[in-house]
């Protein structure tokens, strides 16, 4: 991958903050950009007698370039259908369907308020356009990552080059027993589940841009004629950056997720509270309610080879740091995670690592020694 890409990519991150956890990128279709007699950007789920403006979505406001909608089944769900397939490997094909391109759009909004003189806040929404490799496919393990391809539109209607960024992880373990729970203010809890309430389970295991841990929950795979959908147990998770970088007003999401695969594409849907903690990480109060939607439509035609590159140099790298977290949580029953050292975010430490390894020197004995040195100054155990 040519090096302007991969380090306007850095620079990109930097300008908005990061806004690329929620993936703040647009991606829309020619024939679904607004006029000038439509809004621009409208969200149908909100609250009604508000004045017009006071709900207006936060969030990306960029345009992507054209892409072109996928609308015949594709082959990963026929290949979910087949007849005679045990259910661990329906489930299993359900997961690796989630693999491939997509135009992603993200809508949360908070629908009920708890605290006295509340008032709603305005709700998010964000596109883009990502890959999603398939990392791992073993009988009882996938990994998923996700890479945000974006080319921007301008004003003349010019193209950009790509924007490459790495994404979200998701990591898919059968019957997993060890779980690494959220237990607030940044610590993390390591516990063990029985072999019961393991059984027919799939833990999915969510990780940051720069792998550190989101969330972690187990669930059911369920599957029907046309979708095939997983419901998480009740979870909590630190505040994402869409949350964190504008209000501190609570400190943990505690809700459900579920995954929906259908023939085009498939849809994350979220149910959280925002909580607030007392100093022992005890809840003390609901602030609100919250639901989620996130939607990955399948699309064709449309150019990924600067991600597939940015993946094929970076990827040794990510794979260190991969070991090097797995490696922390079996040491440690309890892990706390700092956000910052010294006014830089781990994010930006790890993507200025992986830049540095694609320069011809990548030597992976002293790169892990870089990435356990660089975690030391984020992460501390009990």
């Amino acid at each position: 991958m040519p090096r302007r890409i991969r380090h306007l990519s850095v620079a990109f991150i930097i300008a908005v903050g990061c806004w690329v956890t929620a993936a703040v990128l647009a991606a829309v279709q020619k024939d679904a950009a607004p006029s000038a007699a439509t809004p621009a950007r409208q969200y149908t789920f909100a609250w009604q007698f508000l004045t017009q403006d006071a709900m207006a979505p936060r969030g990306g406001t960029t345009r992507g370039s054209a892409v072109e909608l996928v609308t015949e089944p594709t082959e990963a769900w026929k290949h979910l259908h087949e007849n005679g397939i045990s259910t661990l490997e329906q489930d299993r094909r359900a997961i690796l369907a989630m693999a491939g391109g997509y135009r992603t759009s993200f809508d949360f909004i908070e629908t009920v308020g708890f605290v006295e003189g509340y008032t709603p806040q305005q709700p998010y929404q964000s596109w883009g356009t990502e890959y999603v490799y398939v990392v791992a496919d073993e009988p009882r393990f996938i990994s998923l990552q996700h890479i945000i391809v974006m080319r921007f539109q301008a004003e003349d209607g010019s193209i950009s080059e790509p924007m490459v960024v790495k994404h979200w992880r998701q990591d898919w373990h059968y019957e997993a027993r060890d779980m690494h729970r959220y237990a607030g203010h940044q610590v993390w809890e390591h516990h063990r589940q029985s072999r019961r309430d393991a059984k027919g389970r799939w833990r999915q295991a969510v990780y940051q841009v720069d792998d550190s841990p989101r969330y972690m929950a187990s669930g059911t795979w369920e599957h029907f004629a046309n979708y095939s959908s997983w419901t998480s147990e009740e979870t909590w998770r630190p505040l994402p950056r869409r949350e964190f970088s504008v209000r501190d007003d609570y400190h943990v999401l505690i809700g459900t997720n579920r995954h929906t695969i259908y023939p085009t594409g498939w849809v994350q849907e979220e149910s959280n509270l925002k909580v607030v903690l007392d100093e022992k990480g005890e809840r003390e109060a609901a602030i609100a309610r919250e639901n989620g939607l996130a939607r990955y439509e399948r699309i064709a035609n449309f150019d990924w080879q600067a991600g597939d590159e940015y993946w094929s140099k970076t990827g040794p790298f990510w794979a260190l740091v991969r070991d090097a977290w797995e490696q922390r949580f079996e040491r440690e029953s309890v892990l706390e995670i700092a956000k910052t050292y010294e006014q830089m975010s781990m994010f930006m430490a790890m993507f200025q690592l992986a830049d540095s390894s694609t320069d011809g020197t990548f030597d992976p004995e002293k790169t892990l020694q870089e990435i356990d040195s660089t975690l030391n100054l984020y992460i501390s155990s009990e």
